[in-house]
């Protein structure tokens, strides 16, 4: 028991640099407080105290705005991160180093008993808001987008975003090419603030696609310009204007302010 708690406190310190000591995360982390009340819970279910533990699952939700059947399995070093509103279902199963944050919900999509809710695997991270609805498997190290709406199969080590949920698949480009789109990026004032290829917007995506178109139009023309330098020696390659960065500045703020 005592092993358990020093594990769950333990991962608050891993996941959340805000706490400062261990009397304020066993005061003031309801995540933590809705976990070992579901771990007595959890106990009082399996040996047949059905009400019993669906009450104090009650006086859990009642307390931190977390509500976790009792029924459900959750495994080691599990965190809830801030928590309001989280909801897991009776027949969720969950596995090791798992982190949820606000407004999750681990639900079901029939009314029919038997197993209805999703079984999260190890090591998977599920945004502020989420939704994963139906009794599939999210595997292994899995992240899924805040404010998604997963409703089937989620395959280990991918990321899942929108909705519906959607797999996202990471585009294969070398340094190279990469460095060229931040440096035209830079030089646009083109920020995509905030975001990553596993959290994406879709107006920076649409900008990293005509990003990347321009690039290849710039190789093709500049080899153009070298053979019809060999053609004709006459030929004057001018230089391109440059880009001025004080146009662009709008595209800058905008991009921050959403």
């Amino acid at each position: 028991m005592f092993e358990r708690l020093r594990e769950d406190i333990s991962s608050v310190f891993h996941r959340d640099p805000a706490a400062r000591n261990t009397f304020e995360v066993l005061t003031n982390y309801p995540g933590l407080h809705a976990l070992l009340f579901y771990r007595f819970a959890h106990s009082l279910w399996v040996r047949g105290f059905k009400w019993l533990a669906r009450t104090i699952s009650t006086l859990a939700r009642w307390f931190t705005g977390i509500e976790i059947h009792p029924g459900a399995v959750i495994g080691r070093r599990f965190f809830i991160d801030h928590g309001m509103g989280v909801v897991i279902g009776e027949t969720t199963v969950i596995g090791d180093d798992v982190t949820l944050y606000q407004g999750v919900t681990l639900g079901g999509t029939s009314w029919n008993k038997g197993k209805r809710h999703p079984t999260l695997g190890n090591g998977v991270v599920v945004g502020a808001g989420a939704k994963i609805l139906g009794p599939f498997e999210v595997g292994d190290r899995a992240k899924v987008g805040s404010n998604s709406v997963v409703t089937k199969a989620v395959p280990a080590d991918a990321t899942v975003v929108g909705i519906p949920g959607r797999v996202i698949i990471k585009r294969d480009t070398n340094d190279s090419d990469e460095a060229k789109r931040r440096d035209m990026e830079r030089r646009m004032g083109f920020d995509a603030y905030g975001v990553s290829e596993e959290m994406p917007d879709p107006v920076a995506r649409a900008m990293r696609s005509l990003l990347d178109h321009m690039h290849v139009v710039d190789d093709r023309i500049e080899t153009m310009c070298k053979a019809l330098q060999r053609v004709d020696k006459e030929y004057r390659n001018g230089a391109m204007p440059p880009i001025d960065e004080e146009d662009f500045d709008c595209v800058r703020d905008e991009n921050r302010e959403v």
